[in-house]
């Protein structure tokens, strides 16, 4: 959230980022309009109550004065101060409330460095990682979404069963393989001093509020024990589409302290999206589901140290990519397609070979986001309450945060089954992530379980 200072003194900025994020129902002329009120509703407040306290004076002195007369025209005028203070304050509360519901509206304001665009088109590639030495694959890469099920790894049918589109079983060596990718990049960031959170799953609208998915995104969330559109209060619960949430929302209305920072998170998490918002995106496989694993990597710095840890958190990032020898590359992202809370961003995308899009590397195949890398400055600080104290005798200021999916595992495991795919339909394991499958070299696959063990059942 933007301080109501920034926001008034500095109208054209915010009316900039409104337009530059591509944002539409905010309303800033009424927003500065309600804070002018309330200003002068203070202001308003404050002179009533010098008043009344004066006209107090005054009763005390009249009445040793014996003046009585005038003392209870005193008393009568103190109790209409009294009247119009209380009208007054409880007409800036309830412009306060409004003015604060409509700060959560406002985007935060991109960075300078930002490349002003519309869309995903107007990103900028900052380099690539891994094409120069590419592994030999099949003639004709299968589509993971076809591999999987072959290899009987991946289930969809019977995900749909028993929770809908969107949800799918990893069997066997898929679930494994699910498995090793959690704990290998677990164990790549504690290596990079990282310390672990096991968060909880459900967060509250607070939480939800504090990290910026509430109010903008709440169509997105699934939320727990109650209709989609019903109102919702601090305590309702959701489930979490991001650690980001949890993580970051552990300090909040807290202070830390100088000593403290920078302190590093990591968690891994289940993470739940409806992806209500999510128009003409593909929807076949594993790429884009409502379920999905991710281990999540959250930062608290001071604010002069935030632009250099960005730069860090995405090298810290990159290294999973880099050990799992995947190719890959980095976009700054623009304006556009940069997110609500951010105030700047860069997006990892993996190389998945399969599927040829016409955006994707002329080697053929798709681009796969896998984590997006972003500072939030002090945007995500100020709606949570998350402050530090540079000296123990100074005043608390905001921190910043930052945070990147260290990484997202579904679209990683997509990327291993396309590109260590090899000729006869196997798929071969990368050398990192042998140790954590008991030194198995290659994905072979399973029989099936069913009537189509027998040959009955099968799909045309």
């Amino acid at each position: 959230m933007l301080s109501r200072q920034f926001v008034r003194e500095n109208p054209d900025v915010v009316r900039d980022a409104i337009r530059a994020k591509g944002v539409d129902d905010v309303d800033l002329d009424r927003l500065l309009e309600i804070d002018e009120e309330w200003r002068e509703l203070k202001a308003r407040g404050d002179d009533l109550r010098q008043e009344r306290n004066e006209v107090s004076r005054e009763i005390g002195e009249l009445k040793q004065a014996g003046e009585d007369e005038a003392a209870e025209e005193a008393i009568e005028r103190s109790s209409e101060l009294k009247d119009e203070l209380e009208d007054v304050e409880a007409r800036a509360d309830r412009l306060e409330d409004e003015l604060e519901g409509a700060l959560l509206e406002v985007p935060n304001v991109p960075d300078d460095s930002v490349p002003y665009g519309e869309g995903e088109a107007d990103n900028v590639e900052r380099y690539r990682e891994g094409f120069d030495d590419l592994r030999i694959a099949p003639d004709d890469v299968v589509p993971h979404y076809d591999l999987g099920e072959d290899l009987d790894v991946l289930d969809f049918e019977r995900g749909a069963k028993v929770a809908g589109g969107g949800f799918q079983f990893l069997k066997g060596d898929g679930a494994r393989l699910e498995y090793a990718l959690i704990q290998f990049m677990l164990d790549v960031h504690r290596e990079q001093n990282y310390v672990d959170v096991f968060p909880p799953i459900p967060v509250n609208s607070a939480s939800m509020r504090g990290t910026g998915q509430l109010p903008k995104f709440a169509e997105d969330a699934y939320r727990v024990g109650a209709r989609q559109d019903d109102a919702y209060d601090d305590d309702d619960l959701w489930l979490l589409p991001t650690a980001e949430v949890p993580v970051t929302n552990m300090y909040r209305d807290e202070i830390l302290l100088d000593d403290d920072l920078p302190v590093k998170h990591q968690a891994y998490s289940p993470n739940f999206r409806r992806e209500a918002g999510e128009h003409g995106t593909e929807t076949r496989g594993y790429v884009r589901v409502h379920q999905f694993n991710k281990v999540e990597l959250v930062n608290f710095v001071r604010p002069e140290n935030s632009d250099d840890r960005l730069e860090g958190l995405l090298e810290e990032a990159e290294e999973v990519l880099q050990r799992l020898e995947l190719p890959y590359r980095v976009l700054t992202m623009c304006t556009g397609d940069m997110g609500f809370t951010q105030a700047k961003k860069y997006d990892i995308e993996v190389w998945a070979p399969a599927d040829d899009m016409p955006e994707g590397p002329d080697v053929g195949g798709r681009w796969l986001e896998v984590s997006s890398v972003s500072n939030f400055e002090a945007f995500q600080a100020r709606r949570a309450g998350l402050r530090y104290r540079p000296e123990r005798h100074e005043s608390a200021e905001y921190l910043h945060t930052l945070n990147g999916s260290g990484l997202a595992v579904p679209r990683v495991f997509v990327a291993i089954l396309e590109y260590y795919q090899n000729e006869d339909g196997t798929v071969t394991v990368p050398e990192a992530l042998r140790p954590y499958m008991d030194g198995q070299e290659r994905i072979e696959g399973h029989e099936p379980v069913g009537e189509s063990a027998v040959g009955a059942g099968e799909k045309e």
